[in-house]
Parts: structure tokens; sequence; C-alpha cells
């Protein structure tokens, strides 16, 4: 009984090595076929040992297991032999299925190897048995070893090869069947070819190795071998994965840093080094077909204060909306980029004329000005397009500046509109740059000036503050005015550098002023992109601060659209001027959006009601009455009512009859030098002479050289002229410092 269970129990252990060694051969082929591997020599020879010594234990538990008398005993060096035979059979399959790429010859060739192999192992191990004549059993079953042997060869190096994809096998189910008939057919070459029965002799008298040692030395040489391959083999598997992994990601990471470096992260659309590359692509082309082609320059008008009033999250959600927009609005053969901020190119092919770039112009404007959705908020912007034609507008360098200029034009002219190019928008250009540049030297050259214009009590005609306007002084264009050069900063983002100049310079003067006795307050401009600045309120207290002077003598000035924005930031610093102290003015009431809800707790002190209702306040019954109710909303919240623009006597009039706190505008004084405006305002009658026109009969600004006069006038024994006498004709001559400047009181 007891020998039947260790028969059964070797013929089982052969049976599983039969069963698992294909595969494990294929496992071996797979790794040494690896591109990884520069030499897949180690893999081979590893894999042979493992697999030829499983091989060589499966023929050894199956001799045995068919005599369990376990009473053999073998030749040790023929044993040796034997293994080695069958090691040397496994590396032949193996770098004959790794190395090599056979066909149907291959796989013949090397399943004669394997068999002629095999046979030569089994012949060795039966004539190392002692101390029988193995030959004679050899010989009585050659027929079934042959068959058995070749049959189990074809099919285990057909699965290896058709596992591998080099035997083109017909059938899905092919390569699922050939391991298991791989396996069988060896275990059947191992049934079969030692099933004859072998004579023992008495085992004390005969030398060599017992079969009990020679199994256990079997079954351990294999369990080692198999184990130590298995574990190299996951080793190996989880590094090649890695190795995958890693290698993945380095593709995924390149492929992003081409797509970053070809395309705008933020639209998806092509960026400026791909419309170069195309746009040199298609000059050949047109220079080939000898046609025409396009270049389209977009600008978003107003994107600027959707940044700084709604933030640049906002900004980049409606940059995304437009990059769809142009994006659907382009043909197959268009090329559409985002070059940078609120700029787009798009480059039109095929014979494209006047006609074509004017439509797809119309087109963008009107799908651009639909608003775009910010949350619960819409916004609307329109765009500026600058077109120029090759080879119309001059070579493939030039292009894209000169599309650019004529973007410009259409922006200057109004913007929302589209503009061909013209040699003369090449110039303005050109001025573009050239005054950016000077702008960038004029603070360190001390070339900016400001400008002050006075406001009075619309009652006592009492200086009661100075606005302060930037002027720019350049060395070869004479006075420059913000108009000018204020679009120029914000371009080119100088503004910010402005502002500071301003600040730091208006509370230098009011200072200079209170030292000679001139008291009233300095107000400045506030922009959008100030108020969005975090340290805005430290710089304004820190200049009041080193200059002494009270926050409530200096007056700020907002926008009506700035202050009513929402914005954390905005409202923010607006709470944040208020509780330092500073005088806070709403500048061109009754242009924007109000919300009396934001304006009853916004701590401003005035409003400034808009030249363009002081313009038409004579002639229109409309301007009057938005005048008029402007006044008593102010005045119901506590608020005084400053008026600027004012330019006729009629305009004076008829607003201190409504009410009006405080005017300003050229019926007092046209924007003068600080120096001027002291002289000016020094004592009541010059102030008084100064502030009614009408006692010279004319509306002029006042200079230096007038207030000198009248100060000599009002020393000397000439009666002063009447409220109601003509002109003096000595100040009908007089011509102020004033009258060179340009009309109008442009702010920063």
């Amino acid at each position: 009984m007891e020998a039947l269970s260790v028969r059964a129990g070797l013929f089982a252990a052969a049976l599983l090595l039969c069963l698992y060694l294909p595969h494990v051969a294929l496992d071996m082929v797979r790794r040494a076929r690896t591109k990884r591997h520069a030499s897949p020599w180690g893999w081979l020879l590893g894999g042979a040992v493992s697999w030829g010594t499983g091989l060589w234990a499966a023929l050894l538990f199956t001799l045995l297991a068919r005599h369990g008398d376990l009473d053999l005993s073998h030749d040790a060096a023929l044993l040796l032999a034997s293994w080695l035979v069958s090691v040397g059979t496994a590396f032949g399959l193996f770098a004959a299925a790794a190395v090599a790429l056979p066909g149907w010859r291959g796989w013949l060739r090397t399943s004669a190897g394997l068999a002629t192999g095999l046979s030569a192992a089994f012949g060795l191990m039966l004539v190392s048995l002692q101390p029988v004549n193995p030959w004679a059993a050899l010989r009585a079953q050659s027929w079934g070893l042959a068959a058995t042997v070749i049959g189990a060869s074809l099919l285990l190096v057909a699965y290896i090869l058709a596992a591998e994809g080099l035997l083109q096998l017909r059938g899905r189910h092919a390569t699922r069947c050939i391991p298991v008939a791989a396996g069988l057919a060896l275990t059947s070459l191992l049934w079969l070819s030692i099933g004859g029965e072998v004579s023992s002799g008495a085992p004390d008298t005969v030398p060599g190795l017992p079969s009990q040692h020679a199994a256990l030395l079997a079954g351990v040489a294999t369990a080692l071998s198999l184990a130590v391959t298995r574990f190299m083999s996951r080793i190996e598997r989880h590094l090649v994965d890695r190795a995958d992994g890693l290698e993945r990601s380095l593709r995924q990471a390149n492929s992003d840093l081409q797509k970053i470096a070809y395309h705008d992260a933020l639209t998806g659309l092509p960026n400026r080094l791909v419309f170069e590359d195309k746009l040199v692509a298609a000059v050949g082309r047109a220079d080939q077909a000898k046609v025409r082609l396009a270049v389209l320059f977009i600008d978003l008008d107003g994107f600027k204060p959707i940044n700084d009033s709604f933030g640049h999250s906002s900004g980049d959600a409606v940059l995304r909306q437009v990059g769809d927009r142009l994006r659907r609005l382009s043909r197959s053969n268009d090329t559409m980029a985002r070059v940078g901020g609120d700029e787009f190119l798009m480059l039109l092919e095929g014979e494209a004329d006047e006609q074509t770039a004017a439509q797809v112009a119309t087109r963008m404007l009107a799908e651009l000005s639909e608003p775009y959705s910010i949350g619960s908020r819409e916004v609307a912007v329109s765009c500026s397009i600058g077109i120029v034609f090759y080879p119309d507008g001059g070579t493939q360098t030039k292009l894209i500046a000169r599309a650019d200029a004529a973007m410009y034009a259409a922006k200057r002219s109004g913007g929302a509109c589209y503009c061909f190019f013209e040699p003369s928008m090449e110039a303005d250009a050109h001025e573009q740059l050239d005054l950016q540049r000077d702008l960038r030297l004029a603070l360190e050259r001390n070339e900016l000036e400001l400008y002050y214009q006075p406001k009075v009590d619309a009652h006592s005609g009492k200086v009661t503050a100075a606005e302060a306007l930037l002027r720019w002084k350049h060395p070869t264009k004479g006075m420059i005015g913000p108009s000018t050069f204020i679009p120029v900063a914000e371009r080119f983002g100088l503004i910010g550098t402005l502002g500071n100049w301003v600040i730091e310079d208006a509370c230098r003067q009011s200072r200079a002023w209170r030292d000679k006795g001139l008291r009233m307050r300095v107000a400045i401009n506030l922009s959008a992109f100030q108020m969005r600045q975090d340290d805005l309120v430290e710089r304004i207290t820190t200049a009041l601060a080193r200059h002494r002077i009270d926050p409530s003598l200096l007056t700020c000035e907002i926008t009506e659209s700035v202050a009513m924005e929402d914005t954390r930031a905005t409202q923010t610093t607006f709470k944040r001027l208020g509780e330092a102290g500073v005088h806070l003015s709403i500048d061109d009431f009754g242009t924007g959006y109000s919300s009396l809800a934001y304006l009853r707790k916004l701590p401003a002190e005035e409003l400034k009601i808009d030249r363009s209702f002081v313009m038409d306040i004579e002639t229109s019954a409309d301007a009057r009455a938005v005048v008029d109710a402007v006044i008593h909303l102010a005045h119901a919240l506590g608020l005084k009512v400053v008026a600027e623009g004012v330019e006729t006597e009629r305009q004076r009039d008829v607003l201190i009859q409504m009410g009006c706190d405080e005017l300003q505008g050229f019926l007092f004084a046209k924007p003068m030098s600080a120096r001027a405006l002291l002289l000016w305002a020094s004592d009541d009658r010059e102030r008084e002479v100064a502030f009614k026109p009408s006692l010279f009969g004319e509306t002029r600004p006042v200079s230096e050289h007038d207030l000198m006069a009248h100060r000599r006038a009002a020393t000397s024994t000439v009666p002063q002229p009447q409220p109601q006498s003509k002109p003096d004709s000595a100040w009908s001559r007089l011509i102020g410092f004033a009258d060179t400047l340009p009309s109008g009181s442009s702010k920063l």
C-alpha cells in the first residue's frame, strides 16, 4: 500500500511538471526576446537550467513511478550526463525560438532537435540503471518512444512559437489548446517511453546512487531552480512594468510639452509659433499658385475692465468662449491662433479678396459681440479687426505687424469695426512704439508734471479744491495731453507706475501749498487697475504721512463704473480708503449703471456730474431733469454735488439754481501749473476776479502773466472796472499760459 502511494505521488509530480513546463518555456522565451535586454543569453542560460532540470526530473519521476520497489540504483556519471543533455536541449530550444523568427521549416527543425535531445537524455537515464541491462527494454519500445517524442516536441515548439505570434495558426482557440496538448504530450512521452519492466538486481551488492536519493535530489533541484526562475521572472516583470509606466509617463509628458509649445493652454488654439509656420507655408503656396491670402488681427474691445472688475478667472472664462466662437467661424483651410492676452490671428487662404475678408470680419464682429456668461452674470465685449493682404501688404515677415497696425486704426475709429491696412497706419504704429519708449524714460528725466484745475464753491466763488491732471513735457514733441499717452501706458503696462507717481507728486504739492498758506483739497483720479492693487491704500497713507497731509485733504475720484463694481477687491479698497479718512468722490456720475443699494453703502462724500449732461443743460430738458434728479438724490444721501465741464455763464446759473454745490470748468479756469494756481488763488480779491469771468465780459483762462498784471492794476489809481463794463483791452490782449494746453480736462 505504501509503495502504491509513493508511485502515485511520483507520477502526480511528473504530471504537474509536464503541464507547467510549457508555460515556463514560453515565459523564458519572452524574457529573452524583450528589447530591454541588450544580451538575452543570461535569460536563455538560466531558463535552460531551470526548464531542463524540470524535464529531467519529470523523466526520472516517471521512471521510478513504474518501479515502486525503489530498489534501483544509478550510475552517477551517466545520470549527470542525462541532466546535461536535458539542459543543453532546453538551451537549444530557447535560443532557436528567441533569437530567430522561424517559419514552418524552422518549426520542424527545432522540433527535431528537441526530440533528439529528449531521446538522448532518456537513453542515458536508462543505461544509468544498475545492475540490469536496459538496452533490451529500450529496443523493445523504440517505435513508441520515437512517435511520442516527435509528437510532444512538435506540439511544444508549436505552442511557444504560436504564443509569440511566429506561426500563423487559424482559429482563435488554437493557442488555448496548445499548452494543454503540449503538457499531455510530454506526459505521454514519459509514460510510453518508460513503459517496459526493468529487472533489478540485489541492491546491497550494487554500487551507485540509490533511487531514493536520486528522486530526492531531482525534486530539490527542480523546486529550487523553478522557484528561483519564478522569483526572478516576477522581479523582472515588476521592473518592466515600472519601466513601461515611466516610459508612458515620459511619452505623455513629451506630448503635453509639445502641446504646450504649439498650442495655447487656455483656448486650445494654436499659438503664434504655429501660426507663423503655417503663414510661411501658406505664402509659399500663394506664390506658387499666384493667389492672395489675408491675415486678420483680432483684439477684444473692453476686455481689460472685465479682468479689473471681475478678476482674471472671469477673464479667462471669456477668452475660452471667444476661442470656441472663433474656432466655429474658421473654415477647414483657415488657421486661427491666440497670440497673447486678448489678441488673436486668423489666416485666410484660397484666393482671399476684400469682399471675402470683409464678410468674415463682419461675421466675426457679430459673433464676438454676443454676451458672454460669467457664472450668473453676462458681459459684453466687442472687437477690432485689422486686415492685410499678401502680396499687397508686403513680405511675409511684415504681415502680422501691419495687420496689428490696421487693428489699432480700427480701435482709434471707435472699435467694433474692421480696417484694411494702409501705409499711413504703419507710421502711426511706429509713433506708438516711440511714445512707449519715451514714456518709460519720462519719469527718470522728470518730464511729467501735474496741472491743476480748480473747483469753486457755487455760492461764494472760493476755491475749495483742485483736480490734478497729468501732462507730459516731451523734449521734442512739446506738451502732450493724457488722451495721447494714457492709452499707450495702458497698452504697454505703464499705467501702474504713472498712477504711483501721481499719488506721490500730488501729496508733495499739497504740502508745498499749505506751507505757503493755500489751504484746499487736492483731487486725484484712481483707475480700475489701481483699485485692484492690494497695496494701494498703504501707498496713499504712506505718501500722506510722509508729507504731513491730513487724509481728508486728499480726494480720490473713482469713476461710477468702477465704484459700482461688486468685486471683492474693488469694494474692499473703496471701504479701506474711507476708513483711512480719505475724501472720496464718484466721478462721471450718470454714465454708468448705479445701484442705489450700493451707492447708499459706499463711503463717498461727493458726486461729480458727468460733463455730457452739463454740456446740454441749456438746451435739453432731459439733461436738466437728469441733473436735477442727481442733485436731489445726492443731497438726500448727504453727498455734495460737483458739476464738471462748466463753460458758459448760463450753465453756471442753471446749476446754481438747481442747488449744485461746486463747479469746475473752463468758465473759471483751464488746467494750470501749480505755481500759476498759487498766484491765481493767493487772495480773495484775485480769486474773486478769477472766478467771475463776467467781470471782464469774456471767458478766458488766467495765467501767471495775467495775475501779475492784475496785481499791478490793483495797486494803481486806475479805478476797477464794474461787472457790466466792456472787456479791458489790455486783458483781451493777454494770452494765458494754459491756452497752450489741449482743450478739455483729460484725466489720468
